[in-house]
C-alpha cells in the first residue's frame, strides 16, 4: 500500500538544527519531501492548509510530524494537542525530537498521541543515524490511505473484526 511519497513536516525553531535535519533527509533519500516550520502556530497552520501553506501542491499534508518541544509563539505541545483534538488525523505518526530529557515531558508528549520521544543528539552524525533509522522504519510501515486533506480514508468495516471501532468522519 506504500505509494504515497514521503513528507514530513518539521517543527523545529532553531536553524542549525533545521539545516542539520534538512541535510540529514537529504543524504538518506534525495526524495523525501521535508517541510520545515519555526513554530507550533506555523504548524497548525500548514496542517489546516490555511495562508501560505493552501496550496497542497507545493505544501502536501505530511505523512509524518517530527516536532520540537520547546518553541517561542506556540510548543511542540500545543501541535500535539492540536492533531489529538482532530480524530481525522489520528493516523498520522507524530515523533517528538526535543533537547528535554525532562520525564514528565517525555510522559506528556505520549499522553497527548507521540508515537516516539527522541533526545537530540549533540553530534551532527548522530542526529543523521537516528533520522535514518527513523526513515527506515516509517518507509516499512503499513500506513492507512489518507487524503490529501490527511484524513484517513473511510473503509468498510462491515463484518470485520475491526468493525465495532468508529472511524472518524
Amino acid at each position: 500500500m506504500k505509494v504515497q511519497e514521503p513528507a514530513i513536516l518539521v517543527v523545529e525553531d532553531d536553524f542549525n538544527d533545521q539545516l542539520l535535519i534538512r541535510v540529514a533527509f537529504k543524504k538518506i533519500n534525495h526524495k523525501i519531501l521535508v517541510h520545515i516550520v519555526n513554530n507550533g502556530k506555523e504548524a497548525i497552520a500548514y496542517l489546516n492548509g490555511e495562508g501560505e501553506y493552501a496550496d497542497r501542491e507545493r505544501h502536501p499534508f505530511p505523512t509524518t510530524i517530527i516536532t520540537d518541544l520547546k518553541m517561542p509563539v506556540c510548543d511542540g505541545f500545543t501541535v500535539l494537542e492540536h492533531i489529538r483534538d482532530k480524530p481525522k488525523w489520528a493516523v498520522i505518526p507524530r515523533v517528538v525530537l526535543s533537547a528535554s530529557e525532562d520525564p514528565d515531558d517525555i510522559k506528556k508528549a505520549y499522553l497527548l498521541g507521540a508515537g516516539a520521544y527522541h533526545v537530540k543528539p549533540d553530534e551532527p552524525m548522530e542526529l543523521r543515524r537516528l533520522l535514518e533509522a527513523f526513515y527506515t522504519y516509517w518507509a516499512m510501515v503499513e500506513m492507512p490511505e489518507r487524503t490529501r486533506e490527511g484524513c484517513s480514508v473511510h473503509t468498510d468495516s462491515k463484518g470485520k473484526l475491526g468493525e465495532r471501532i468508529p472511524q472518524p468522519n
